[in-house]
């Protein structure tokens, strides 16, 4: 298996250091970046994009929590913090792991373990990715599709639901946006912002927007914002 990047967003140096010791003994991490605060820990995260986050929870101004509430993308994440309190909310942020300071290195090396199984269960994932020709069967009360891929325009969090829209309907299915992301032809759709996927071939227009953001408009006068740390990779995507 190919390497584990991965990043340290911890305001301690001396814990920062005792993790980067304990990470020595497990050669398939490699460490890209360290940050000492959430906005410099954001602005690596965007710049390096890691497969793996060592994340404290108690930081000053603002904690790991509202990190991973500014990020598009989450990295795997493992909370590392002094506090056992929070356990439970680091869950409902879909952490993979909840380490204890001291960290002791068997329960650390427990959570590399779970680290690597996810990858190659990420890996499997992506094989599989869903083309425009694939169909998907989606159910909404009475009403039952049979729903090609490229039909879909777009991709929109409801709670702890995705709601999907096509031609002149929508349904909602259980499962995360970024499960679905995961699947999606990356050629034809675009993370526009946190809670919400589009399939770049239904852009009717584009216009500027609030603070550099862009919008754009979809079938059914539909409008979505792109956020401003998604702009430049969607300006890319269409060389704009």
């Amino acid at each position: 298996m190919k390497k584990i990047k991965a990043v340290i967003v911890e305001d301690s140096r001396l814990a920062r250091n005792e993790l980067k010791e304990l990470i020595k003994n497990h050669p398939e991490i490699e460490i890209i970046g360290e940050a000492e605060n959430v906005d410099s820990g954001f602005q690596l995260i965007n710049s390096t994009h890691p497969d793996l986050l060592f994340l404290d929870i108690n930081m000053p101004e603002k904690d790991g929590f509202q990190l991973l509430e500014m990020l598009d993308s989450v990295p795997i994440t493992i909370f590392t913090t002094a506090f056992d309190e929070y356990a439970i909310k680091s869950f409902e942020y879909n952490a993979l792991d909840y380490l204890l300071k001291p960290i002791n290195p068997k329960r650390f090396a427990k959570a590399i373990e779970k680290v690597g199984q996810n990858m190659v269960e990420k890996e499997e994932r992506n094989s599989k990715k869903l083309t425009l020709n694939n169909q998907i069967f989606l159910r909404d009360g009475e009403k039952c599709w049979l729903v090609k891929i490229s039909d879909i325009y777009l991709f929109e969090v409801d709670g702890n639901y995705t709601k999907i829209f096509f031609q002149n309907e929508k349904a909602i299915i259980s499962k995360s946006l970024n499960q679905i992301e995961e699947k999606l032809p990356e050629d034809n759709f675009f993370r526009a912002n946190r809670n919400q996927i589009i399939n770049m071939e239904y852009i009717g227009k584009i216009d500027p927007w609030f603070s550099g953001n862009l919008l754009v408009h979809l079938p059914k006068d539909t409008k979505v914002e792109i956020s401003r740390r998604q702009t430049n990779n969607f300006k890319e995507k269409l060389s704009l």
